[in-house]
Parts: structure tokens; C-alpha cells; sequence
């Protein structure tokens, strides 16, 4: 039996004495994750953002100006919350591979205070779901609630994917619009949803004895963004911030940057890597700050819950973003890229009994899982990733770690990278490679804070200085290569964390396939990745709607896989 598995196990088990010895409350724990949202808030500097709820919480919480997620995509970064594992300990860096795969006896963080005698409970997108992943039933008490209900409002924005090109659509995609203001409710969107449930399992659970672990998932400014247009109405599109550079940093390693392959996969973007000419630009990051005070509102009303009900004064509350984002720095959207703007993340911890203060200290988000344990006064798991951050509510002018840890991926490669005070140094090598093939990038964010230039060639010595802080780590493990062996939710669900399945078989050229064409290795393919290089492309068009059996304008592996065997080879 893992040491983990055992943890958990004795936690249940646990001695009379050893529960009855707090005598106070437990305290609950409030976890907000935010899809997509960088720290372009009030309360984190940005003049020109909308969110007075964020700010209010940022204002009676510990704010982290230099936290950092372990990789800048979704399910990894989730991985790396709920584990405490980093995608690197895990060997998973795509969408689709469960991590259970991985570590099938791992206790998530819900978990974890599930065997505490919390309720643990989730509305939204706390852990990644889709793209052939799915939810973990072991974590929570009732099923996650999801949101009903169309992405869009408007018609034109969500016409069929067969829909000919107009004045409005210059490109068909797969995708509908890359953007909506419509007149609509909070709650026809799923964030207005996500909060009013919220809301309602608040104010059950002040009527209960029972601490709770309430995990709400809001899933914007994630594109495509779309807000009620009174949120469009708050920001004026021609005073918003642009981006100064529009190319990679010099000397970079031409596969370092990404070309925003996300968001090209919607009507109205250029595809391939053209560039976004300034009104499309502006539009785009007027529709980021929209939908970004569309979710501050939303996240508004849980807070005011948490204090009508009086739940706040024992509650922790903690809001965290999942990554951060380009919004056309450098030439570049999205998130899939080692660089600041993708890797640095809005964190603010509420813990009564502690005033609003900011710290500058140096965390990953591996280690908001040991710091909520610390602060619930239980005892750390063994085998996490991550170290508790605890000590900086009494004094935030502490340090906490010299350095973070990031990662992503490009092919074969991995770009491991380091952040300190001053540097971020990435690795980019074949997981367990030879270190005589690295290569390598440098920026110096005193000197040059909009890495716009790569010093590694300039610099040797801090690059060799850096290496042997990179060389404390273990070596990275290569991506698991059997997503389609992910273990069944109803296992997961029996063994409390312990399940396995045997692998399921698939066809490993058409996984190999699927490396190829997933360009900006996110884990799916969209409309135009599926479409490059097909050797018939008359027909191509018509087998991607067959192959998207869920319909939501990419092909999960699984699709691709599953799908493509029942069809002709491509």
C-alpha cells in the first residue's frame, strides 16, 4: 500500500482523542478558481479593471504579487492545486490524461478534508473535465454541479459550424464567436448559474454543524468571452491597454512562443499565424475585461452570502487563477508558453483573524494545498509537492521558497523553468535527456521586465549558477503515454482514491497522429489542426463533425482515436 493511501486510510481511522483535541471550530474553506484570469484586477495595480468585488476580498485578504502555477494550461495546473503534484512528479501535461493514471492512491486536497469530517462539495470547474478527463468523483460528498444552458445569446454569434462567411465572420470555424455582449441576465451565462448555487449551498450549510470544504469553479474570462453587455458597457474599448511588443523575445528559441492555436479555433480569427490587426486586438482585450467584471459580480454575490450568513468570520477563503494569459504581449494569446505573462497568477487568502497585507514572497501553487492543511491546524500529508506558505500571514515580509518551478511542453521537449527574485532560466530538453542537449533561455526582470530578449548566451554564468538550482530538482518524468487507460469514475468512487483500470487498447499510430497535428500541444485538435496536411481535403471537412461527438468544435484524443478507426486513415 502507497504512503499516501495509508495517510488516508488512518486519517479516517483516527484516534477519539486525536479529534476531540481542537476545541474550537473548524474552520471551513472557501476555494474560488477562476478560469483563465491573470492578475489584471484593481487590487493587483490595473488602472484600467473593473472588480470591485476582487478588490474588496484583496483588501481584508493576504494578496501574492509573485505566485505562479507549475504549467500554464488547465488540467495540469489543476492537477498541481488539488495533488499537490507537480506535472513533472506527475509525467502529465496534456488535457486528457487523468491524474489518477499517474497516481491512482493520490488524496486530493478535497479529499484530504473530506477524511477530516468537512463536507466537501463543488460547483463549476474546480478540477478539468472534458477532453476526455473527468470529474473525480472520490472528492467530493454529492456530485459537482455544472451549469445548463448555451454558450452564447446571440444567434450570430453561435451559428453552425456549416454557416457560409459574412461581413461578421470573415473565417468558418469550428467555434462560434470569439466574443459576445448581448442582453441577457447574470444567469444566463454559467457563472451567474455557478454563483446562485453557491449561494444556496452557503446558506444550507449555516444551518449545519458540519465544517465545509465548498470548491466554486467560475469558468470566466476563459473564451470565448462573453458577458452581459452592462459589463462590456463599464470599460471604454479606446482607452484600454495595448500591447507594445508584437514579436517574441530576441534569440528565443523559435519554438518557445505559441501562435494562440486556442483562439484562433473561432469564427472571425485569422488563421495559421497571421497577426490580429488593432480593432480585432482591441475587441479581443475589451471582451477580456468584460468578462472578467462579469465574473468579479458574480463572485460578488457569494462573498455576500459568505457574510450575510455569518459563515465569514470562520471561513478561509482563498480565490486562485488557474494561469495566466497573453492578450497579444508579444505577438501572442493565450496561455502555453513559460513566459511571465502565462505563468504568473492571481492568489489572495483570507484567514480570519488576519488583516488585508501583500507579501512579495515567492510561491507555486503546489502549495496552497499543505498551507490550507496548516491553517485547518492538521497535520501535513506525506509525498506533496508543495510546502506550506502558512508563516506569511503573521509576517508577509518573510521569504518562502529562492526560487518556483514551472513547466511546458513543446513536442518531444520540455521547457523547464525557474523563477527567481531577478531570473526565470527555462531548459528546454526530452524529458530525461542528456543535459549536453539543452537549450536555454535567460530574462532578467530587473533589467528587462518585457523579456525582450533571451541572455542566455550573453550571461553563462548566472545560466550555470541557475542550472545547479535546476539540478535540486528531480528529473522530469516524460508524459504518461496511456490516456486511454484513464481508471473509471465509478472505480475512483468505490476506492476513495485507490482505483485502476486496465489499459484500454487503442491504436498507437493514430495517437502518434494526434501528437503531430495538436500544434500548440493543448490536448485537442481544433477545426484547422485537424484540417493541415489532409491528403484529401475536399472530404476532410465533412469527418469533422462526426468525429466531434460532443460537439464542442475540437477533437478530444479520445475522439480523434476512437473515431478516426472507424473511418479512413488521415
Amino acid at each position: 500500500m502507497q504512503p499516501r493511501h495509508r495517510f488516508l486510510l488512518a486519517l479516517v481511522a483516527a484516534p477519539a482523542a486525536l479529534l476531540a483535541a481542537a476545541a474550537a471550530p473548524k474552520p471551513n474553506v472557501l476555494l474560488i478558481c477562476v478560469d483563465d484570469l491573470k492578475p489584471l484586477i484593481g487590487a493587483y495595480g490595473d488602472a484600467f479593471a473593473k472588480t470591485p468585488n476582487l478588490d474588496r476580498l484583496a483588501a481584508r485578504a493576504t494578496r501574492f504579487d509573485r505566485a505562479y502555477c507549475n504549467q500554464a494550461v488547465c488540467s495540469p495546473s489543476r492537477n498541481a492545486l488539488m495533488a499537490s503534484l507537480r506535472p513533472q512528479t506527475l509525467g502529465i501535461y496534456d488535457l486528457p490524461t487523468n491524474f489518477r493514471v499517474a497516481r491512482p492512491d493520490a488524496v486530493t486536497l478535497a479529499q484530504y478534508f473530506r477524511a477530516q469530517g468537512y463536507r466537501a462539495q463543488a460547483m463549476g470547474k474546480i478540477m478539468h473535465v472534458g477532453h476526455g478527463n473527468f470529474e473525480d468523483v472520490a472528492s467530493w460528498d454529492v456530485p459537482p454541479f455544472k451549469p445548463k444552458g448555451p454558450h452564447y445569446a446571440l444567434a450570430a454569434s453561435a451559428a453552425p459550424a456549416n454557416a457560409a462567411p459574412h461581413a461578421n465572420r470573415p473565417t468558418k470555424k469550428a467555434n462560434g464567436a470569439a466574443v459576445e455582449s448581448a442582453e441577457v441576465a447574470d444567469d444566463f451565462y454559467g457563472d451567474g448559474q455557478i454563483a446562485a448555487e453557491a449561494v444556496r449551498r452557503l446558506t444550507a450549510a449555516a444551518a449545519s454543524a458540519e465544517p465545509f470544504f465548498i470548491g466554486v469553479g467560475f469558468l470566466k474570462p476563459h473564451l470565448p468571452f462573453v458577458a452581459p453587455k452592462k459589463y462590456w458597457d463599464l470599460h471604454d474599448p479606446a482607452q484600454l491597454p495595448q500591447p507594445s511588443r508584437l514579436t517574441a523575445p530576441d534569440g528565443a528559441p523559435d519554438y518557445a512562443p505559441q501562435s494562440g492555436g486556442e483562439l484562433r479555433a473561432y469564427d472571425g480569427i485569422p488563421g495559421g499565424s497571421a497577426p490580429l490587426d488593432d480593432p480585432l486586438t482591441r475587441r479581443l482585450i475589451h471582451g477580456y475585461y468584460a468578462a472578467t467584471s462579469y465574473m468579479d459580480a458574480q463572485l460578488g454575490k457569494v462573498l455576500a452570502a459568505l457574510d450575510e450568513t455569518g459563515l465569514a468570520k470562520n471561513t478561509i477563503v482563498v480565490l486562485w487563477g488557474d494561469h495566466g494569459w497573453h492578450l497579444g504581449d508579444h505577438g501572442m494569446w493565450c496561455k502555453h508558453t513559460n513566459y511571465e505573462e502565462a505563468t504568473r497568477i492571481p492568489l489572495l487568502v483570507a484567514v480570519p483573524g488576519h488583516t488585508g497585507a501583500a507579501t512579495s514572497a515567492l510561491v507555486e501553487t503546489v502549495d496552497v494545498y499543505p498551507t490550507l492543511a496548516a491553517l485547518a491546524g492538521l497535520p501535513t500529508p506525506p509525498g506533496l509537492d508543495g510546502r506550506s506558505f502558512a508563516a506569511l500571514f503573521a509576517n508577509p515580509a518573510a521569504a518562502h521558497r529562492d526560487h518556483v518551478i514551472h513547466v511546458y511542453p513543446r513536442g518531444q521537449r520540455l521547457g523547464r523553468a525557474l523563477r527567481t527574485d531577478r531570473y526565470r532560466l527555462v531548459e528546454w530538453k526530452a524529458p530525461g535527456g542528456d543535459p549536453a542537449t539543452a537549450e536555454f533561455e535567460l530574462y532578467d526582470y530587473r533589467d528587462d521586465p518585457g523579456e525582450t530578449k533571451n541572455l542566455a548566451a550573453d550571461r553563462p554564468a548566472v545560466v550555470t549558477q541557475l542550472r545547479a538550482l535546476l539540478a535540486t530538482h528531480p528529473e522530469a518524468k516524460p508524459q504518461v503515454k496511456t490516456p486511454a487507460a484513464n481508471p473509471a469514475p465509478q472505480a475512483a468512487r468505490t476506492t476513495k482514491g485507490a482505483a485502476s483500470a486496465a489499459p484500454a487498447k487503442t491504436k498507437q499510430d493514430r495517437n502518434a497522429l494526434f501528437e503531430r497535428r495538436d500544434q500548440n500541444h493543448d490536448g485537442r485538435l481544433s477545426r484547422d489542426e485537424f484540417l493541415a496536411g489532409q491528403p484529401d481535403p475536399a472530404e476532410a471537412p465533412k469527418r469533422f463533425p462526426s468525429f466531434d461527438t460532443n460537439h464542442d468544435g475540437f477533437l478530444s484524443r479520445e475522439e480523434f482515436v476512437n473515431s478516426g478507426a472507424q473511418g479512413p486513415k488521415k
